[in-house]
């Protein structure tokens, strides 16, 4: 069934901006046409979108041969993509695998591996509905719990919920794991903890503790996992596990003022190995106590708003406090006379990376880890721990997953951004003629907006794809998958869905399209991928490929060749294995690097697969010799310039220039860089020269300062980056002020002479 879809014309207005690029490496002017565009409004009107088109031409300029022009882009920049990332709710970290799990308030998780960057290793989507309270690992299984009243497995393997437990007693607030990894925890609203017993498969309920009056807001055990201390509203109670009475009950004390008169939110709670309980509320207090006499030893105010987050560290030597003022106030256990084994909790550092409510905060290894409202994964260094300058002494604010949101149809001039709920498919705009350097550009057809495609169920969207010809558009969640055949005409845009496919089709951890668009690749479960060939009513048949290895992780890239004979996937256990499309087999295992892969590409001259790992390494492998290139082990032995090195964003997509094979494009989030392989590589003691600086250099200076790295800053917010057929350049940008600016407001807080 067909659904007629009207293209959307949006208004424009102009404004100025620089034609100057800047950055670390190539830079030069630009002649710059803006375009304004706006998505239709749906009851409250819509922030108004940009979308402007630049002409670089000395980005790809190479220095020492009279800056001779080695490349002409028409750029678009594009800032009509909306995506806004969900408020951080929970995080909790695995210390064996060093895995942290961060939980959004859209119900998706997220795994980031602090021993390999902090690079997000997985996503599991999440869904209507179904906000996230709480996480807790146990072992290499992950649990949380939510206001729906449910506990959750994960599947990590797959990127999906393995099974719910209905916990029967209303919204949960907390949930929390003891040491021994034997049972699981948790607070709920009538007032009782219960006990699930954790066995090899499934979590089994086993009992509530002493019923109290109103909700259980916090939970820590233990270490010896015999008793519990629940922080409540006024009180915290203190639990044996054994008998399920409460065997003390501590009285909080109020805000002073008027807030006396409100309810003391006991935010949370920790509990020491020694008897010390740690306690944060809504009066701005973190407390310390002695259970064993139910005594209050010491109260420090740390705010005049809310505490709402505490974390201990391995060695319970320092405390992590996040705020609803967005400041991260650390703690440390010392003593305060030289020589005196005396200790006591004292106030050493505070922390504003944050401009909302803290609501999650972890003390790892080496730094404090921190997420709230402002939706910021932010990974704080403590230098003290640090011994010398590297990637761990980088302040990371981890704002963009590390994952492609956006695809694009190359032949046919067409974006297709992924929503959580939704997919929007829109027309790139025209320019007239093509200006010169620094010239203003002016519009001959404004972008369109061609399709706002809304899915069913509560399940979000995982992954999705447009084919090169803009023909199919292609989107899975963890439930289903779905297929439509897209027919546009003129300014007549309709979409087919295709209703019958095979079975083996249910869903898709990826989703890539060969250049011809003639087949349809799908990451499934255990690594395999499922091939489908396609025709003018929808899928004709279907193959499977399965790698050697028998992996049973969630595949996170797919990559197809121009030629349509190969195929690359990148899965979560760094693995990546190449299959022959021509004999539907695989063909080659590339030697696994400790690192993760964020990015790879296939080029389409030499068919050699380029791959950007986490750590910032470049590896080039020849598929059809199975080897490394040359220019990779030079790579190898020669070493990549610190300043790549220390970037802390991985890169999160290649692409190639067929009009010059040796260039590859490439971007993360701060920057997009052009590698000329021709060039040498650049020594340690190499300089990143701004292109305008190089052009005053003589010739014979010019040649010395001549390495393969060009880097341009000037964009922002960078989500993607890709080369059109027709040489165009696509920058899809997301600037973080444009973020802030749809965030609640802040907590007031009162600044001097104001």
């Amino acid at each position: 069934m067909q659904r007629p879809v009207a293209p959307y014309m949006a208004p424009q207005t102009k404004e100025r901006s620089s034609g100057i690029l800047s950055g670390l490496g190539a830079v030069g002017k630009a002649a710059t046409e803006l375009e304004d565009a706006g998505s239709p409004t749906c009851g409250a009107a819509r922030n108004e979108k940009r979308v402007l088109l630049k002409t670089v031409t000395d980005i790809l300029s190479r220095p020492g041969l009279c800056c001779s022009t080695m490349g002409e882009f028409k750029v678009h920049r594009v800032r009509f993509f909306d995506y806004m990332p969900s408020a951080i709710r929970a995080l909790a970290f695995q210390p064996q695998r060093e895995r942290i799990a961060v939980a959004r308030t859209d119900g998706s998780v997220e795994i980031f591996n602090r021993a390999d960057c902090f690079f997000q290793e997985k996503v599991i989507p999440g869904r209507e509905q179904a906000a996230t309270e709480a996480l807790a690992w146990v072992g290499d299984r992950l649990f949380s719990a939510g206001l729906n009243g449910e506990i959750i497995e994960y599947d990590l393997d797959n990127n999906k919920t393995k099974y719910t437990v209905e916990a029967y007693g209303g919204p949960i607030w907390t949930i929390t794991s003891n040491t021994q990894g034997t049972h699981l925890a948790v607070g709920c609203e009538d007032g009782t903890v219960k006990l699930f017993e954790v066995h090899q498969d499934r979590i089994q309920f086993e009992r509530n503790l002493a019923k109290q009056k109103g909700r259980i807001i916090s939970l820590s055990w233990h270490p010896s996992g015999s008793k519990i201390v629940a922080g409540m509203m006024d009180m915290i109670h203190i639990f044996d596990t054994e008998t399920g009475q409460s065997v003390h009950r501590l009285l909080v004390e109020r805000g002073i003022g008027t807030s006396r008169s409100q309810e003391c939110v006991v935010w949370s709670v920790v509990y020491l190995s020694d008897g010390t309980i740690i306690s944060g509320d809504s009066a701005g207090k973190v407390k310390m106590w002695d259970s064993h006499t139910g005594t209050l030893i010491k109260s420090h105010q740390v705010t005049k708003w809310d505490v709402l987050t505490l974390s201990i560290s391995q060695d319970e030597t320092s405390l992590a406090v996040g705020t609803s003022e967005g400041t991260v106030v650390q703690f440390q256990f010392l003593s305060m006379v030289l020589g005196q084994e005396d200790k006591e909790w004292v106030r050493t550092r505070t922390f504003k990376n944050h401009t909302h409510d803290v609501r999650a905060v972890l003390e790892v290894n080496t730094a404090i880890v921190s997420g709230g409202m402002d939706t910021q994964f932010v990974v704080r260094p403590l230098l003290d721990k640090i011994d010398e300058r590297s990637q761990a002494s980088a302040l990371r604010n981890i704002q963009f997953p590390h994952r492609r949101l956006v695809s694009c149809a190359r032949k046919a001039g067409l974006l297709l951004f992924q929503y959580p709920g939704h997919l929007e498919l829109w027309r790139l705009g025209e320019s007239e003629g093509n200006g010169m350097s620094g010239s203003v550009l002016s519009v001959k057809r404004k972008p369109e907006k061609l399709l706002h495609l809304k899915i069913k169920g509560e399940e979000h969207i995982c992954c999705s794809a447009v084919s090169p010809c803009g023909g199919w558009i292609a989107y899975s969640t963890v439930a289903s998958f779905r297929l439509y055949r897209l027919h546009c005409d003129n300014n007549n845009v309709s979409i087919t869905k295709v209703s019958k496919l095979p079975k083996v089709l249910s869903s898709a951890n990826q989703i890539c399209f060969s250049s011809d668009s003639s087949q349809l690749f799908l990451a499934s479960t255990c690594s395999s991928v499922h091939v489908a060939f396609l025709n003018q009513s929808g899928c004709k048949s279907v193959s499977t490929l399965k790698p050697k290895s028998g992996s049973g992780q969630a595949i996170n890239l797919l990559a197809a060749s121009e030629d349509g004979e190969w195929l690359a996937s990148a899965n979560s256990d760094h693995e990546v294995q190449v299959y022959n499309l021509k004999k539907m087999k695989p063909h080659c295992t590339v030697p696994v690097h400790s690192s993760g892969v964020s990015a790879m590409a296939i080029h389409p001259t030499t068919n050699n697969l380029f791959m950007v790992h986490a750590d910032q390494q470049l590896i080039e492998y020849s598929i059809e010799k199975k080897q490394y290139t040359d220019w990779s082990r030079q790579v190898q032995r020669h070493g990549l310039h610190s300043l790549w090195l220390e970037r802390d964003t991985p890169i999160t997509n290649v692409t190639f220039n067929p009009k010059n094979p040796a260039h590859i494009i490439l971007h993360d989030m701060y920057m997009f860089c052009i590698i000329d392989q021709t060039l040498p590589l650049p020594d340690q003691g190499s300089q990143f020269y701004n292109q305008l600086t190089l052009r005053s250099m003589p010739e014979k200076e010019r040649k010395k300062h001549s390495h393969a790295f060009k880097m341009c800053k000037i964009f922002k917010g960078l989500l993607f980056v890709e080369l059109m057929e027709d040489q165009s350049l696509v920058v899809v940008e997301r600037p973080l002020l444009d973020i802030t600016a749809q965030l609640p407001a802040p907590v007031r807080q009162k600044k001097f002479a104001t």
